[in-house]
């Protein structure tokens, strides 16, 4: 069974040829949900980047490395990718830009309910990818979880997560990984987006300007308002 509280969590940004976005999500959301499922994998979210038409974003979650390795190798060397990787392929122009993450701390990840794809998709999704000069310090973890997690939260945040960097070789050398960098990611789901900064208040961690995605749920993501 995919697990609702995934220890491992990647998060996918792909780069398509020019409308070919649409063609993507639907022949994801048909053929390539519940058959990933099938190999003890969580698709969790899959999204349209707002600010970006060409641009697929999605989070897939497993129970941990090892898991990860057995799921992947079930997937992409079984029936179904055999029969649609050509028509994925086609609507492509990168697909290796993938974070490896775990849950930031404790309870830190977002839970998601499969069951939650049957209904009417809706609301936004940002996710915020902050690159560090480091890995994530205990300081930097204890403001996140006592002082920015609550402000999102008044916000309007309906759900949160918060993931860090997985240090872990990549077990499934196939898909390749970004290495070699520190990330802190964090994942919030809305019913409408304001703008707000809370880079100012991490400067002091932050290699480079943070990377923010207005992103909106497509109608089979398991993530959504």
């Amino acid at each position: 069974m995919p697990p609702k509280h995934p220890q491992i969590v990647e998060l996918r940004q792909y780069m398509l040829h020019p409308h070919k976005r649409d063609a993507l999500i639907d022949l994801f959301d048909r053929e390539f949900v519940e058959t990933q499922e099938a190999e003890g994998m969580s698709v969790m979210g899959q999204f349209r980047d707002e600010d970006d038409p060409d641009r697929f974003v999605w989070l897939r979650g497993f129970a941990d490395m090892p898991s990860r390795a057995r799921g992947l190798q079930g997937f992409y060397g079984g029936p179904v990718w055999a029969a649609h990787r050509d028509a994925a392929n086609a609507t492509m122009i990168d697909s290796d830009d993938v974070l490896l993450l775990r849950p930031a701390w404790h309870g830190a990840g977002l839970v998601h309910d499969p069951a939650r794809r049957e209904g009417r998709a809706g609301g936004m999704v940002d996710i915020t990818v902050f690159t560090l000069n480091d890995a994530a310090s205990p300081a930097l973890l204890d403001l996140c979880r006592e002082c920015m997690a609550p402000v999102l939260q008044r916000d309007g945040a309906l759900a949160q997560g918060w993931y860090v960097t997985e240090s872990s070789l990549n077990n499934f050398p196939r898909l390749p990984v970004r290495e070699g960098e520190h990330v802190l990611v964090v994942v919030a789901v809305f019913k409408e987006l304001i703008e707000r900064n809370v880079s100012s208040a991490l400067s002091q961690w932050l290699k480079t300007p943070p990377h923010s995605m207005k992103l909106v749920p497509t109608a089979r993501s398991a993530i959504h308002a």
